[in-house]
């Protein structure tokens, strides 16, 4: 599972290079194995990549949409440092064998 979670790590942050090709394939990924990293660390970086993805998309379309009045080309380029940041403190900690958020009671 640990192998897993570092590839998908790196899927994700070849997304800029692959046109998002990378990231659908992590996402599919993320939600196949999810079962198989409940009750692990690894619960807690698939969520992470799970909300990284999904609040990157929904970010990226209000971007788009807003590039017409100019506001949405800031919104992109704060939700490539955003994501940047998401993956890199991801990765960090998987490397640290570390949860991404303590377990919820």
């Amino acid at each position: 599972m640990r192998k897993l979670t570092h590839v998908l790590y790196a899927l994700y942050a070849l997304f800029w290079l692959t046109g998002g090709v990378t990231a659908i394939v992590a996402i599919i990924v993320n939600y196949i194995k999810r079962d198989d990293a409940a009750g692990t660390l690894y619960a807690s970086h698939f969520t992470w990549q799970i909300r990284t993805f999904w609040w990157s998309v929904v970010w990226a379309v209000l971007g788009v949409a807003l590039a017409v009045v100019v506001v949405g080309f800031a919104i992109l380029w704060v939700l490539g440092i955003w994501t940047l940041y998401r993956i890199v403190k991801g990765w960090l900690y998987l490397n640290d064998n570390k949860p991404m958020y303590a377990a919820r009671a």
